[in-house]
């Protein structure tokens, strides 16, 4: 099986900052994609940022300019660090990855347990 585990989540002011982590772990062999997505209360979810393996972005238009994403491929994780947040950056964000478990096997879609972003003053 495959776990992500999120982190960096929290409480900050509007212009304020903030830094999300999320490792993979367990049976990997290949990881390709990884990204952040976020469900805000009574909204569906939505894609914020996701990254390929070999480093190629993409950002909803949202979120571009204040959001950057980034990834180590040694330590199979992926970041979103968060400048000139807004109250509508308010959700939980979601780390998923697309990962190969063995040579023979299909590519997952797996997901973390979502970590809260509130932005409020």
């Amino acid at each position: 099986q495959v776990q992500l585990v999120e982190s960096g989540g929290g409480l900050v002011q509007p212009g304020g900052s903030l830094r999300l982590s999320c490792a993979a772990s367990g049976s990997i062999y290949r990881v390709n994609a990884m990204g952040w997505d976020r469900q805000a209360p009574g909204k569906q979810r939505e894609l914020v940022a996701a990254i390929t393996g070999d480093g190629t972005t993409n950002y909803a238009d949202s979120v571009k300019g204040r959001l950057t994403i980034s990834r180590d491929n040694a330590k199979n994780a992926v970041y979103l660090q968060m400048n000139s947040l807004k109250p509508e950056d308010t959700a939980v964000y979601y780390c998923k990855a697309e990962v190969k478990t063995a040579r023979w096997a299909l590519m997952g879609d797996y997901w973390g347990q979502g970590t809260q972003v509130t932005v409020s003053s």
